[in-house]
């Protein structure tokens, strides 16, 4: 990176995060014997834990920089909901819940036996559409308080209105992240910045013999949606980015992977709070991939701090 910036800096950039909320409970405990009802392992809870999962990771992990960080988005009138409130309140977020009593929020319960994801259970349901059309409005709204607005698609119905949503964005001058989601990627036309991982590129453009095919077929996608730029998440080759004329790969950074979960939400919100602060996207993508090799060190839906994202940079 060519500068690091300051924490005072970072503490200006407003991220305007969009997109599909769910809460992440967490289960720990003893595995100790095999079930004599079928050939799974009984864990004995001890301890739960819940945590922001989706959007609300990704706000999470931009006011963990520093960051200011708003979040849009939708809930069911249930302890789930109220439970995304009550920890985005903690953790100094501005949340806009819209609620809607037909929906389930998004939850996704994961069993911890020694440290080992053992199974994951999810209950969801989408939301309905007169929730949604409100929830356009308020993003009308809350575009003029935002630096760069971030679009976490999980494909959970609550980004019914993406493309519109990147339109007025680009239309107010403000760079719009997506994190994408599916094999439809004309809804995300006009984006600044796409971050799709290989299996998520891999369903729109097919697969690719070597890495001049792979930039051939992402290049003719990112200029048939007029984006600004592709940037592709490779695991343990690091990451690629594809922009106008130009390739340029990041080795990965690693140091030992625990648990990937989440790891895109902490890639795109360094990213986010990076041009917020006007930094260069090459710059962004280095310390976005140097978080990412942070965060896979760590259990479950995680975030990377100031200290630790820049403490190398700031060494050397």
């Amino acid at each position: 990176m060519t500068s690091t910036p300051s924490p005072a800096q970072l503490a200006r950039c407003r991220v305007l995060v969009v997109g599909d909320a769910m809460l992440d409970r967490y289960w720990f405990g003893d595995v100790e014997r095999i079930s004599p009802e079928a050939p799974v392992p009984v864990v004995h809870v001890r301890s739960t834990e819940e945590r922001l999962g989706g959007a609300a990771n990704v706000a999470r992990n931009i006011v963990s920089l520093g960051a200011q960080a708003q979040l849009l988005t939708v809930v069911g009138e249930d302890d789930a909901g109220r439970s995304i409130g009550r920890l985005l309140a903690a953790s100094e977020i501005r949340g806009h819940l819209h609620t809607d009593p037909r929906l389930a929020t998004t939850v996704k319960v994961r069993v911890i036996g020694r440290r080992q994801q053992i199974v994951r259970v999810d209950f969801e349901t989408a939301p309905e559409a007169e929730v949604l059309a409100a929830h356009l409005e308020e993003y009308r709204r809350l575009l003029p308080e935002c630096d760069v607005v971030l679009l976490s698609d999980y494909g959970k119905g609550g980004l019914a209105h993406i493309a519109r949503m990147i339109e007025l964005a680009r239309a107010a001058g403000r760079p719009v992240l997506v994190d994408p989601k599916g094999g439809e990627y004309s809804r995300y036309a006009g984006a600044t910045l796409v971050t799709p991982n290989r299996a998520e590129l891999r369903e729109v453009i097919g697969g690719w013999r070597d890495e001049a095919d792979l930039e051939q077929r992402t290049q003719k996608l990112r200029t048939g949606l007029d984006l600004r730029a592709i940037l592709l998440t490779r695991s343990e080759e690091g990451m690629t980015l594809f922009s106008d004329g130009q390739t340029w790969s990041v080795p990965a950074q690693a140091r030992e992977v625990f648990d990937v979960s989440g790891a895109g939400d902490t890639v795109i919100a360094v990213l986010a709070v990076m041009l917020a602060a006007g930094r260069p996207l090459q710059d962004a993508v280095a310390a976005a991939n140097r978080a990412g090799g942070i965060v896979v060190g760590k259990l479950g839906t995680a975030t990377v701090s100031y200290e630790e994202l820049f403490a190398e940079a700031s060494a050397s």
